[in-house]
Order: structure tokens, then C-alpha cells, then sequence
């Protein structure tokens, strides 16, 4: 009798313990869990204003739409989009009940494996109950808000159809590039509506919204065809296209267009709002953000304006020559001490689908051709080693076979086949000459070169096993804001720097959430006497003018280091060039990659750099004179924001002793 009670006692008491844990379970799942009526409020889009850094509106999300999101029934969508979504997104939409058991398992499995969340095996409709109910939650990556999601979309699927669910989210899912819907990102990458998107074009855009950012075919087509091909393949294992469709899709070339919309310097703010989804989602979705950027827009005005002329008089040579076929430019100028990006130029019309014009070329790698040689030069400088070079270093420019690391044979030539016999390493890299470049490279060795240009900032050039001594002329390629970036240490006294889009943002209550502070003291990535000796080759007028002239593009009448770059095909040309506090670097060619006819370095880049610099100082020595008769304060200085959106006076600008 008395071990029946004890059991009695244990049992009731093993009872409340299950209460008490399911009714804490339930409140935890349930507390605060949105309302059905609330998938209304998720649509609306939030109202994010991205402005420059004195102020100036560069784009508001809802002009995107006239002030509403534009919904598209699925009726009027072409097919393919929808059976690549749920190809890609959940291939067994129509068959569960709003979560799916068979991949919740798998991502079990896949997270105990890897010891931490790495997939979520969310459903079609779990993401719309995440995206429409649980946006403040939506950047959070726990159990609590997996089992929400799960809650929310069963009650999804026994409230909607299966073909609403599917219209909602195909109209509210974010594509990058500021376009949310279907209907917006056909209209935004290809300039047409949705119901007309071809095979090739509904499996490029099906497999975005993943992670917008990193298969945006804007910058990186390789990584978005790469991206292209998986929702292909999976469309062809479920059936749902033929082997010859498949392959037919896969071999179409595809046509990125842009439809205008009201926005000032598109590419930058597309590069900041990856930013704000990467760092504020849940800010970003629950309600908009006030953004303050580091673009200053008269610049960027200007860089634009520059570029177009520039480009049209390589295209309409006044002396009757024919056209160079030049049809791109980009230019990207940031402060080398904070890293503010003041301008990017991503193309001179992001609206003008004949030059591919919506293709960022300031982020998109590209061959560098000379412009890499500074970095071998100072790695050869580097005091560190056992016997390092210096500017007054005698190298023998003439005819030379190297044997690469794949042992082939490789023999560089300098531009015009012509040799210089015994040559200084400050006339040869001022002049641009690639024998000695070549040599300096397989002296410090592939290794040190990539290590330099690592710590600099520059993220292409990292596996020195994939490159050779060719790298140096260009035979690798980067990005245009990174290079630029790269070039500031020479500036700055070898301090790497990370480039700055964003000064302060604030929520939709006024509320600041982010505000940008100076970089904390760090160790140079570049011995700042080295930074001095290429700093004073790039500037050596008297060193240049045997290859480039007296007066040639690269001089601005003031004193300024500035190196070429180009490739021997002429698919690309560079010029990069600083003053003390301020680093430009320019890119012309064509965003298809076709051939220029007969432009250079100084002659297709180097005019847009020179005046670029040129209105930069000339802005500046206005701006400088005009605060000079209307002399005012601007606060505490030690207040960083108000340094920042301060304007560059002319004495930051110019080159000091």
C-alpha cells in the first residue's frame, strides 16, 4: 500500500512537471505570436531614405512603386517562375501541409553533423510567415523562432491556397538590387514584365533570393550563372523541363536591361542597401531607416558628367579618326585615412541597356594590366628582407624567359616590343615597363606579393597558387574600389583601409542604431618608408616622361602620384592616382568584355582621372574660399559625425610638402 502511494505521490508529481513544462513550452511558442490579419501590415513596404553624406536624398524605396508595392496575380506571371521557385525553394510545396517533415529532418541531420545551424529547411510558406509576420525576428537563428515559423505556417496553409501562398511570396520576396517581387526584378535586370521572362531568365532570377548579394549578376555573373545552373538542374530533376530545355536555357546569353526610376547614384545605393540587409534586416523590414552615406552627389554628378564626355569624344574622335569603341567607364574616390567612399561611378548610365549599363564595374573583377606593379616594386622594398631593393636598384630591361610554377616557359615584352637595356626601378616603374616588373616579382616571389596585396585589402589575389609571374601586368584580376582602397596606403603610411559607405543610421523613430567611428589604432600593413619611396616614383613627373610625355593626362598642375594599367588586348584600361588625402581610380572599357580599339591607360582612363581630380580641387578651393567670408563654427570637432559630413577643405586635397 505504501509503494502505491509513493508511486501515486511520483506520478501527480511527474504530471504537473509535464504541465508546467507544456504550459511554459506553449507560452513560449505562442506568446506574442501575430495574428493571421496581419499579413496586410508585413506587405507594405518599409519607407527607407538613403541620403548623401550632406544631406541629399539619393533614392526612397517607395518611388520604386509610386508610393505602393505593385502585386502581381500568379496568373499573370510566365510559368517558368514558378516552377523554378519551387524547384529551387521547396520541392514539395503542394504536397505538405505548410511544413515539410522530410526536410526538417534532413536539416536536423545537417546541423547535428556540423555542430551548429547551418540550414533551416524552411518551407515556401514558412518564408512568407517569416517575411509577412515575424519580420522583427527575421535575422534571429533559433529554435524559439524556427518553431513560430513552423506554428504560423500551418495556420497559412489552412486559411490560404496553395497558390496564394506562393503569389505572396513570389511578390514579397527581395531579389537585390532594391527590387522586392518578381515583377520588379524582371523589370529591374531585364526590363521587361514577369509574364514574359524566359526559361534562362526565371532560373537566374529563382535562384536570387537565397542570398542577393553574393549571386547579384550585376557583379559577379560567373558565381550567378554558377547559381543559374543548380536551379536548372533541379528544375530537370523534378521534370519539370526537358534535357534539350535545360540545355537550351543554360546557352542563352542572357541581356540585362534597367527600367529608370527615381534614384541618384544607383550602384552606390545598391551596394548600401546590401549593407543595411546584411547588418539591420529586422530594422529594415519592421518599418525603414533613415541612412546617411559617405557619397558626397556633386562629385558623383561630376564624375558622371565627365565620364560621358570623355566617352563620347573616344567614340566621336574630333580629328576624324575612327571610334574607339569605349562604351563604359567607372570611377570610385575615397578619403585614404577613413575610407569614406566620396564617389562611385558605376557605369556613366546605369539606365542604358546597350552599354550594360546596371552592371556595377566598380565591384566587378576585372584584369588591372600595370597597375599591379606598385605593389610588386614595394614588395621588393620591403626592409625586412636580407637584401631589399630601392628606387636607385639597376634592372636589366631587356628580352627575358622565366620558368612559371607550371614549368612553362614565359618571355614579357614591354609595350611597343621596345627594351631600355639597364634601367633604375624608379625609372622602370614610372614608365611602366613590364620586363623589370616581371623580374621584381620572381625575386620577392609570388608568396609575398599575394601577402601584400592581401593585407591591403585586395580579396581576388588571394590563392597564389592559381596565379603566375604574369600577375603582375595584369594577368589576375580585382575590383576597382578594392585596388583604389589598396593605392591609399601609399597616402596614408601604409595603413590598410576598409572602404566606408555608410555614416549613420537612424530607425523609423529617430532612434540611431549605427553610427560610424574612426578606426582604433593599428599596426601599418605596409612600412610606411616603403609607402614614401612609391609614393615619390608615382609622382616623378621627370621620371615619366620618357614613356607618357610632358604634360600627359597623369599630370593635374599640382604635385600627384598616378599609375596605368592595361591589358594587352585593350578589354581594360586603368588609372589610379592620390594626393595626400584623396584617391581616385578609374576604369574604362566594356562591361561585355569586347575589345577597345587602341586605348590605353593614359589615353581612355587617364583623361577622366585628371579631370576628375582636377574639379575635385577646384570644388574644394570654392568651397574653402566661401567659408572664409562666411566664417562659421560647425560644432565640437571631436564629434566624429560632424567631421565626417563636414566638406574636404582644399588643404586636405592638395598635395604638402
Amino acid at each position: 500500500m505504501e509503494n502505491r502511494r509513493r508511486w501515486q505521490r511520483v506520478g501527480g508529481l511527474l504530471a504537473l512537471a509535464l504541465f508546467c513544462a507544456g504550459t511554459a513550452l506553449y507560452a513560449w511558442i505562442f506568446h506574442d505570436l501575430p495574428d493571421l490579419d496581419q499579413l496586410d501590415r508585413g506587405r507594405a513596404l518599409p519607407s527607407t531614405r538613403i541620403y548623401d553624406r550632406h544631406g541629399q536624398l539619393l533614392y526612397e524605396i517607395v518611388d520604386l512603386y509610386g508610393g505602393s508595392h505593385a502585386s502581381v496575380p500568379l496568373e499573370a506571371l510566365s510559368p517558368c517562375i514558378v516552377d523554378a521557385t519551387i524547384a529551387t525553394e521547396d520541392a514539395n510545396f503542394y504536397r505538405h501541409p505548410g511544413v515539410d517533415a522530410e526536410g526538417v529532418a534532413r536539416a536536423v541531420w545537417i546541423n547535428l553533423r556540423g555542430g551548429e545551424v547551418q540550414a533551416g529547411g524552411s518551407t515556401i510558406t514558412q518564408q512568407v510567415a517569416r517575411t509577412l509576420l515575424l519580420s522583427e525576428e527575421k535575422s534571429e537563428r533559433t529554435v524559439r523562432r524556427k518553431l513560430r515559423e513552423m506554428v504560423l505556417a500551418l495556420q497559412l496553409s489552412a486559411a490560404y491556397s496553395r497558390d496564394e501562398i506562393l503569389e505572396l511570396y513570389l511578390n514579397q520576396t527581395y531579389y537585390g538590387n532594391l527590387a522586392y517581387g518578381i515583377e520588379a526584378a524582371a523589370q529591374i535586370y531585364f526590363g521587361h514584365s514577369a509574364r514574359t521572362l524566359s526559361l534562362a531568365e526565371c532560373a537566374l532570377l529563382a535562384g536570387l533570393p537565397q542570398t542577393p548579394a553574393q549571386y547579384n549578376p550585376l557583379t559577379d555573373p560567373d558565381r550567378a550563372r554558377a547559381r543559374q545552373e543548380v536551379v536548372l538542374g533541379l528544375m530537370l530533376k523534378q521534370g519539370m523541363i526537358t534535357p534539350q530545355e535545360h540545355d537550351h536555357a543554360l546557352a542563352e546569353n542572357l541581356q540585362f536591361s534597367a527600367t529608370a526610376f527615381p534614384i541618384r547614384a544607383p550602384h552606390f545605393v545598391a551596394a548600401v542597401w546590401t549593407q543595411l540587409e546584411r547588418g539591420y534586416p529586422e530594422q529594415l523590414y519592421s518599418g525603414g531607416l533613415e541612412v546617411y552615406t559617405t557619397l558626397d552627389l556633386s562629385w558623383q554628378q561630376e564624375a558622371e558628367r565627365i565620364a560621358q564626355r570623355h566617352l563620347a569624344a573616344l567614340n566621336n574622335p574630333p580629328d576624324g579618326r575612327p571610334p574607339h569603341h569605349a562604351h563604359n567607364a567607372a570611377l570610385v574616390a575615397i578619403d585614404p585615412y577613413t575610407g569614406h567612399i566620396l564617389t562611385m561611378l558605376g557605369s556613366p548610365d546605369y539606365f542604358n541597356e546597350e552599354i550594360d549599363g546596371n552592371v556595377n564595374a566598380a565591384l566587378a573583377p576585372r584584369q588591372p594590366g600595370s597597375a599591379l606593379k606598385p605593389f610588386t616594386f614595394a614588395a621588393s622594398f620591403d626592409p625586412t628582407q636580407a637584401a631589399p631593393w630601392t628606387p636607385a636598384t639597376m634592372i636589366l630591361d631587356i628580352g627575358t624567359p622565366f620558368v612559371t610554377r607550371r614549368l612553362d616557359s614565359y618571355t614579357p615584352s614591354n609595350f611597343g616590343l621596345v627594351e631600355h637595356g639597364p634601367v633604375r626601378i624608379r625609372e622602370a616603374l614610372a614608365g611602366s615597363y613590364n620586363i623589370p616588373a616581371v623580374v621584381a616579382l620572381e625575386y620577392v616571389g609570388l608568396d609575398a606579393f599575394v601577402a601584400l596585396t592581401t593585407r591591403l585589402g585586395i580579396s581576388t589575389l588571394t590563392d597564389s597558387s592559381r596565379l603566375d609571374l604574369s600577375v603582375t601586368l595584369g594577368g589576375g584580376e580585382v575590383k576597382l574600389l578594392e585596388l583604389t582602397s589598396a593605392y591609399a596606403a601609399f597616402t596614408n603610411g601604409g595603413f590598410q583601409v576598409d572602404p566606408v559607405y555608410i555614416l549613420e543610421v537612424r530607425d523609423h523613430h529617430g532612434n540611431r542604431i549605427y553610427e560610424w567611428q574612426p578606426p582604433t589604432f593599428r599596426q601599418p600593413a605596409l612600412d610606411p618608408r616603403v609607402a614614401y619611396l612609391i609614393t615619390s616614383i608615382l609622382s616623378d613627373e621627370n621620371a615619366r616622361i620618357p614613356s607618357f610625355g610632358r604634360g600627359s593626362s597623369l599630370s593635374i598642375g599640382r604635385p600627384a602620384a598616378a599609375k596605368t594599367g592595361t591589358t594587352t588586348d585593350f578589354r581594360d584600361n586603368w588609372t589610379v592616382g592620390y594626393t595626400p588625402n584623396l584617391v581616385t581610380g578609374v576604369w574604362v572599357g566594356n562591361a561585355d568584355n569586347t575589345p577597345m580599339e587602341n586605348v590605353t591607360g593614359v589615353s581612355g582612363a587617364g583623361p577622366i582621372w585628371n579631370q576628375f581630380m582636377r574639379e575635385c580641387f577646384a570644388r574644394a578651393a570654392r568651397a574653402e574660399l566661401a567659408r572664409a567670408r562666411w566664417p562659421r563654427t560647425c560644432g565640437n570637432l571631436r564629434d566624429q559625425r560632424a567631421v565626417a559630413l563636414a566638406r574636404l577643405p582644399a588643404t586636405r586635397l592638395g598635395m604638402v610638402p
